[in-house]
């Protein structure tokens, strides 16, 4: 395998493929609170992270793939391809609580009948009676 796929620059074509497919990871297992905090706090030392991924590439390389190494590598190295991968997390995490939540009247009808706290009827006129 080739030095060049990870110094080779990623093209914004493939920067935005490559956010899209790590957002949609992060969604999907709803963690894009913790990811945009990771990467919003480690911005400034997203490049050393880059040429930490190349390091630990050969350790990691055949776990999850050299050619997925690199493109972290890649990523990491430009820090316009980190908001852009913030940007994605926080879209997608957008889309889908927009998707999730049914209109208004649904909503308050379903936590209505799931409030823990609500007495029954026999239980509010138990409480009239006294």
């Amino acid at each position: 395998m080739s030095i060049d796929i990870f110094t080779k620059p990623l093209t914004p074509d493939e920067a935005s493929a490559l956010a899209d497919s790590i957002a949609k990871y992060i969604v999907d297992r709803r963690l894009e609170t913790p990811a945009v905090l990771f990467f919003e706090m480690h911005k400034p030392v997203s490049f050393l992270a880059s040429q930490a991924a190349i390091v630990a590439a050969p350790l990691l390389g055949p776990l999850v793939g050299m050619k997925r190494m690199a493109d972290l590598s890649r990523l990491l190295s430009e820090r316009e391809y980190v908001e852009l991968l913030i940007s994605r997390i926080e879209e997608m995490a957008a889309e889908r609580d927009k998707a999730s939540t049914g209109s208004p009247q649904e909503h308050v009808g379903a936590c209505d009948s799931q409030d823990p706290n609500k007495h029954s009827s026999s239980a509010d006129t138990e409480v009239a009676d006294k």
